[in-house]
C-alpha cells in the first residue's frame, strides 16, 4: 500500500510538471518544454492538440508550396510554419555571411525590416495596458517640441498622421542635406522641428505608409519607459517571452557581427538610415517570432481588447469591396470569402520578410530572407491556399525582385 501511494504521487507529479499537459483534448504549455518541435512561452496559453494526421497532411502541402514558390537558388533565409507552437515545417538555407561561410540556421537572427513595426506597435500597446500612455494621446504630451500638434499615438500607429517621409528629407532640403551623416531618431525629430516640413495631408485624412511614424513611436517608448529603445524592447517583449535570439541592431557595435544582406552575391552597404529604429532594425528568428505570436493568445501578455484595436482596419471602412487595410502595426487583406488575413511584410536592403499569423487556426507562417527577392512574400498565398476556404482568390505577388547572378 505504501509503495502504491508513492508510485501514485510520483506519477501525478510527473504528469503535472510535464511541458505539455492534456486537459479535455487541450494542452497548456510551460517554459520548461524540452520538445524541440514544440515552441512555448512562459504564459498560460491553452491550445487544442495537433493531431499527427493534421501535421502529416499540412507538411506535405507546405513542402510542395515552399519548394515551388519560395525555395530557389535566388532565395536565402529561414522559413517556418507552426500550429499551436508545434512546428509543422521549417527550413534554413543560404549564408548569414557568405565570405566566412557561416550558414543560416535556427539561431540566426535576420533583419526583420518592417516586420519590426509589429513589435514596436506591441510595445506601445503594452504601455497602454500598463496605463503609461493612451492611444489617443497627443504626441506633444511626450515630445512637447513636436511640430505637428494634432498627431496622436494612434495615428502614428495606423499611418494616418500625414507626417513627411524621412527618406524625402534630402530632396526637400537639397544642398543643405548632409548625405554623409548617419542619422539617429533624435536627428529625425530635430530636423522636423527645425525645418517644419509640410505635412503631406491633413491629420487623419487618409492612409499613407510612412516610416517616420515608427521612428517617432520609438522615441515615445523611450520617454515612457526611461530606457533606450533597445533596452525597452528587451524589457517589454523579448525577455518576458524568452526571445533569446532577438535584439535591436546597434550601428556602433553590431555591423561586423550581424547577418548580412545581399543583392545576388554582393553585400548591401550600410547607409545613413541604418541607425534608425522603431520602423526597422529588429533582428530575430522564426522560432522567436512564433513565441511572440503565441503570447498574443494570452491575456496575461496582451489584453484581447487591445488586440482588437490592432487588428481593426482604420482606412478602408468607406471603400467598396476593399481588399486591404492597416491596423495598429498590422496589415490586413480581405479575401474573396470575406475572411480577414492579418500580416506584415518587410523590405530593407536585401532583407525581404513576412510574418503571417493565421489567427483563426492559431497557425504562424514566417519567412525571413536576406537575399533580395520577392519569394518570402509568397507566404500570403500559402496562408490563403492552405488555411482558408477554397474559394479565396490568389493574392498577387509584388513586382519581381529576383536578381540573377
Amino acid at each position: 500500500m505504501k509503495m502504491t501511494l508513492i508510485s501514485f504521487f510520483i506519477s501525478t507529479l510527473l504528469y503535472f510538471s510535464s511541458p505539455i499537459t492534456q486537459i479535455n483534448n487541450y494542452f497548456t504549455v510551460s517554459k520548461d518544454n524540452k520538445d524541440s518541435t514544440l515552441i512555448t512561452v512562459p504564459f498560460n496559453v491553452k491550445f487544442g492538440i495537433v493531431s499527427e494526421e493534421y501535421l502529416s497532411e499540412k507538411k506535405i502541402k507546405i513542402d510542395s508550396f515552399y519548394n515551388k514558390f519560395i525555395n530557389s537558388p535566388y532565395y536565402s533565409g529561414s522559413f517556418l510554419v507552426a500550429k499551436n507552437g508545434r512546428i509543422i515545417y521549417e527550413d534554413y538555407t543560404g549564408f548569414s555571411n557568405a565570405k566566412t561561410g557561416k550558414k543560416i540556421d535556427a539561431n540566426t537572427a535576420i533583419h526583420l525590416a518592417s516586420v519590426s513595426k509589429v513589435l514596436t506597435a506591441t510595445a506601445i500597446l503594452k504601455l497602454v495596458q500598463e496605463n503609461n500612455l493612451m492611444l489617443d494621446q497627443k504626441v506633444t504630451d511626450w515630445i512637447p517640441k513636436f511640430p505637428y500638434k494634432n498627431v496622436t499615438i494612434r495615428t502614428l500607429l495606423n499611418h494616418r498622421s500625414g507626417l513627411p517621409h524621412y527618406s524625402n528629407f534630402p530632396s526637400i532640403m537639397k544642398k543643405a542635406w548632409n548625405k554623409k551623416k548617419v542619422l539617429t531618431n533624435k536627428d529625425i525629430l530635430d530636423l522636423m522641428v527645425k525645418q517644419k516640413f509640410k505635412p503631406i495631408f491633413a491629420h487623419n485624412a487618409r492612409f499613407d505608409y510612412c516610416n517616420t511614424n515608427y521612428v517617432i513611436l520609438a522615441l515615445i517608448i523611450e520617454r515612457a519607459t526611461g530606457q533606450n529603445y533597445r533596452d525597452a524592447m528587451q524589457t517589454l517583449i523579448f525577455k518576458p517571452l524568452g526571445m533569446k535570439n532577438t535584439f535591436v541592431f546597434n550601428y556602433e557595435t553590431d555591423r561586423d557581427t550581424v547577418s548580412k544582406s545581399y543583392r545576388a552575391s554582393t553585400i548591401f552597404p550600410w547607409d545613413q538610415y541604418d541607425n534608425l529604429y522603431g520602423d526597422k532594425n529588429v533582428y530575430s528568428t522564426p522560432r522567436d517570432l512564433v513565441k511572440f505570436d503565441l503570447a498574443t493568445y494570452s491575456p496575461d501578455f496582451i489584453k484581447p481588447e487591445l488586440l482588437q484595436e490592432a487588428y481593426y482596419g482604420y482606412s478602408a471602412a468607406n471603400v467598396p469591396n476593399a481588399i486591404k487595410d492597416y491596423g495598429l502595426g498590422m496589415r490586413m487583406r480581405y479575401l474573396a470569402n470575406k475572411e480577414k488575413l492579418v500580416y506584415h511584410n518587410g523590405w530593407w536592403h536585401g532583407n525581404n520578410t513576412s510574418f503571417v499569423p493565421v489567427k483563426k487556426d492559431t497557425v504562424t507562417i514566417i519567412c525571413l530572407g536576406n537575399k533580395y527577392s520577392n519569394r518570402p512574400y509568397a507566404t500570403l498565398n500559402m496562408a490563403s491556399n492552405l488555411f482558408f476556404k477554397k474559394n479565396v482568390e490568389e493574392i498577387p505577388m509584388p513586382a519581381e525582385l529576383e536578381i540573377k547572378e
